[in-house]
């Protein structure tokens, strides 16, 4: 195993609302290696983008990062001051959102997207110097060089994919966070976007979390999963054998609702119930109201994680010892 380039400690992300505070990222803790791509997956809600944008502070009222670490470069970001901060985001730590095309200016060229980055960040840098970096490297992203000069809503959405992968970059950023950066294409265009990370994180050694909903992009470009549930992280491992040996309830069930050619004849498998409310969620482990494994234990103290591999853990009392360890009895409404 490589050492973490980023590492989360006990992250708590908190959002104001009328009825109550929102707990939408709960006593998370999780560690991102050099060079590898994490697959951040779970259902709608579940916190992976709040997780996302938390780990570039970019939290904003009504919400807050209310507890918790968060290390990077031999810093705890949450001790670092706002202008700090601005200095990392981009320089060495960038995020490419879901949607391009509210992400960049209708009214700029594709090229002065990439010269205003470069000069903002590194004012040393002349417009002349910024517009062949710019170029170099739209034309490494496969962006023809006569593009640059382009506006957003004349190239599609994979290119439009193509140049927020070239902001990111454009700062020899250390760490980037893609959330849901293959929704809006189509399976050709997705295939070639997912290839495009590959060979990124191999030519500058990146490191990558890519946030998504769709368990078929982790399975194609993932090194490790992490799987997330009401705001906790329920699985985390090597993709190989998360795929292979899948522990967590919860992960079993994202699995078996995946369309498969294979069960064209069957139904396609639903999780029963819903996932929780935040304002108030289950006690204890959250799936538990979900789970066909439920137990008293699973509604009396939270688990921790359990090591059910080599490198792959579970926070699931299957695997741990309690004295509670008896079938829940449910009450049928």
């Amino acid at each position: 195993m490589t050492e973490p380039v980023f590492s989360i400690r006990n992250l708590f992300v908190e959002y104001a609302t009328r009825d109550g505070d929102v707990v939408a990222v709960d006593d998370v803790s999780l560690d991102i290696r050099k060079g590898e791509i994490l697959g951040l997956v779970g259902e709608s809600g579940c916190g992976k983008t709040t997780l996302g944008k938390a780990m570039l502070r970019m939290i904003q009222p009504p919400g807050r990062i209310s507890g918790g670490e968060m290390w990077f470069g031999g810093r705890d970001l949450m001790t670092l001051t706002e202008r700090e901060m601005q200095t990392l985001r981009g320089r060495r730590l960038s995020m490419v959102f879901q949607d391009p095309m509210t992400s960049l200016n209708p009214l700029e060229k594709i090229v002065d997207h990439i010269v205003e980055t470069v000069m903002t960040h590194e004012p040393g840098v002349t417009e002349a110097a910024a517009r062949d970096r710019a170029k170099d490297l739209a034309t490494r992203l496969g962006i023809l060089e006569n593009r640059i000069d382009d506006y957003p809503h004349q190239f599609s959405g994979g290119m439009r994919q193509r140049v927020m992968i070239a902001l990111a970059l454009a700062l020899n950023a250390d760490v980037v966070i893609a959330d849901e950066p293959t929704t809006a294409l189509d399976v050709i265009v997705e295939a070639q976007f997912l290839d495009l990370l590959r060979e990124l994180r191999d030519e500058f050694n990146l490191t990558i979390v890519i946030i998504t909903h769709n368990i078929g992009v982790v399975a194609e470009v993932a090194d490790r999963v992490a799987v997330m549930y009401a705001g906790r992280m329920a699985e985390v491992g090597e993709v190989g054998e998360f795929f292979g040996d899948t522990r967590h309830p919860y992960s079993q069930g994202l699995l078996k609702s995946v369309p498969n050619i294979d069960m064209a004849e069957q139904h396609l498998y639903t999780m029963t119930g819903s996932p929780p409310s935040l304002l108030r969620p289950p006690p204890a482990c959250r799936f538990h109201p979900r789970c066909p494994h439920a137990m008293v234990c699973c509604t009396t103290e939270q688990p921790r994680f359990a090591e059910v591999g080599s490198d792959h853990s579970a926070a699931c009392w299957l695997y741990l010892e309690h004295p509670n360890k008896h079938p829940l009895e449910r009450v049928d409404a």
